[in-house]
């Protein structure tokens, strides 16, 4: 593959759009916890995400389902961990969480907390 047609190929990923009727199933729901809550101050959000989520599809579904402009994604996938019930061991179900950086005349207070 020659450098431009990687350079077309890196372009055309950029631009890509997706369905929007399909992007607000991505978004689980949004987290608010004490951590959260503090990452708020800097303009980040934090929502649970589907697994199979990609940053560049959660970044299109972010700005279309509240009409922002992000600047940064951020995923995790922490490990799975251990339970028991009795003497069954099993594992609780596994998860991802985005953190997403908005730009700085952008934010999601009035989302969350409309009376504040």
């Amino acid at each position: 593959m020659t450098k431009l047609n990687q350079a077309k190929l890196k372009r055309s990923f950029r631009t890509k759009t997706y369905d929007p009727r399909d992007l607000a199933d991505l978004v689980v729901q949004p987290i608010i916890s004490e951590k959260a809550t503090l990452l708020m101050e800097q303009n980040k959000y934090v929502f649970d995400v589907v697994l199979k989520a990609t940053k560049p599809e959660i970044k299109q579904a972010i700005e279309s389902l509240f009409n922002v402009k992000v600047t940064a994604v951020n995923t995790s996938r922490p490990p799975r961990k251990k339970r028991r019930v009795g003497k069954f061991v099993g594992y609780k179900t596994q998860y991802k969480r985005a953190i997403v950086t908005l730009s700085e005349n952008d934010s999601l207070q009035e989302t969350f907390f409309p009376e504040v």
